[in-house]
């Protein structure tokens, strides 16, 4: 409780509306270096692989030339281990200079050229979870004006070798530095991740006037089993968590991993069915150069894509979940539209499922067109009343988008 009296009085001071700078109001989408690259930093091994300048440069022509710009995948971020093991003797972060030769405004330049945007990693701490050089108080200003000087678009600010007095200090202190630099950077915090992702510590009322997006919860691995932990622990927590979501300030569930070695066909369409009924930012950690085309069809699906960046930014709800290991999810969209999950738990075989759109409270006597998003096709008018039947494979989803048609007289 200590904590929460800190953070309150210093977000008393800041600005009502701290972080209402404009930026991501829907949830961003793009691309992160870090659960595929991880902290790789033996180019001359490995040199495709590792954190270069280089693979930035790579990824970006993909993003750019592949489709994925033209669906909102704008994002480019790099993530730990690009900078230097020391600051310069001005106390300045620079990049590693065998990785980075050409520095970071140069990328960014490069990047923005693509129709793109460059998003960076800092650590506020003594040093990143990496091992290299944090931001430490006095450095918080200098570093935001560094990032706005290379023409950074966005700062993932993470939490290692930080104390909880340190953090309720520099993540606000670091929300008015980006402010004051003028230049529009999205702020994605690690705050609530590292202080249990809830109540009383974390207060996120105070948090959506902080940041733009924030990590609740553990890193993701390359495993179902860690797909599974975060989604449990976001449908357990989400009377919390689901208000606090909207136009401006995301949970942030970590990144997509479809298209690397943990998930089978059927779990990447169930990461990105779940992570878009959350309202998820759409972040791919996956080598773009080497994505298989199932993958890459679940991750440019034009209408899963539309759900997850509707307007009104309404994070989805767990709704049922019942003994046979199905649970459904419920997320209301503009226009009265909604989404509809349905998940499989099972490990067995394909499962019919039989419910309707009363059970799962729907207006009476209304009357839905219903579109199944990963085949594409109309399924026809269902009437609320009306029961139906999905069959969903072990570990997938059958994922529904229902528009409303009018009522039965």
């Amino acid at each position: 409780m200590v904590l929460s009296g800190v953070v309150l009085a210093l977000a008393l001071a800041l600005p009502s509306v701290a972080l209402e700078n404009g930026l991501a109001r829907t949830p961003p989408m793009g691309w992160m270096s870090w659960e595929r690259f991880r902290c790789n930093v033996d180019c001359q091994a490995d040199p495709r692989n590792c954190i270069s300048e280089q693979l930035f440069f790579e990824m970006a022509d993909r993003l750019a030339e592949d489709g994925w710009r033209e669906l909102g995948y704008e994002y480019i971020n790099i993530d730990d281990c690009w900078s230097a093991k020391q600051r310069d003797a001005a106390g300045q972060l620079v990049p590693d200079p065998k990785r980075f030769p050409s520095g970071i405004k140069a990328l960014a330049d490069y990047v923005h050229a693509r129709g793109l945007k460059l998003g960076i990693y800092g650590d506020l701490g003594i040093f990143t979870c990496g091992g290299y050089p944090g931001t430490m108080l006095e450095h918080v200003k200098q570093d935001a004006q560094t990032f706005a000087v290379w023409g950074v678009d966005m700062l993932k600010l993470d939490g290692c070798y930080s104390s909880a007095e340190e953090q309720a200090k520099g993540y606000p202190e670091m929300a008015r530095a980006l402010n004051a630099t003028g230049r529009p950077i999205v702020y994605s915090c690690s705050w609530p991740a590292y202080q249990g992702g809830l109540p009383p510590k974390v207060n996120y009322t105070i948090l959506a006037e902080i940041c733009n997006l924030w990590r609740n919860y553990d890193d993701i691995q390359d495993s179902w089993d860690s797909v599974l932990s975060i989604m449990d622990w976001f449908f357990t927590n989400q009377d919390v968590l689901q208000p606090a979501a909207g136009p401006g300030h995301w949970n942030d569930p970590d990144m997509l991993i479809i298209g690397n070695f943990g998930l089978s066909y059927e779990q990447s369409r169930s990461q990105m069915a779940l992570w878009t009924v959350m309202a998820a930012p759409l972040l791919m950690s996956t080598d773009l150069r080497t994505i298989s085309p199932g993958a890459k069809e679940i991750l440019q699906n034009r209408l899963m894509i539309q759900i997850n960046q509707d307007p009104l930014g309404i994070q989805g709800r767990r709704i049922v979940k019942e003994k046979s290991h199905i649970e459904v999810f419920l997320r209301p969209l503009s226009q009265a539209a909604s989404a509809l999950v349905f998940f499989s738990r099972r490990t067995d075989m394909p499962f019919r499922y039989t419910t309707s759109l009363a059970k799962l409270h729907f207006p009476e006597d209304a009357v839905y067109e219903v579109q199944d998003v990963y085949i594409g096709k109309i399924i026809g008018a269902l009437k609320t009343a009306d029961n139906f039947s999905v069959i969903i494979n072990p570990s997938g989803v059958v994922m529904w988008y229902l528009r409303p048609e009018g009522t039965i007289l």
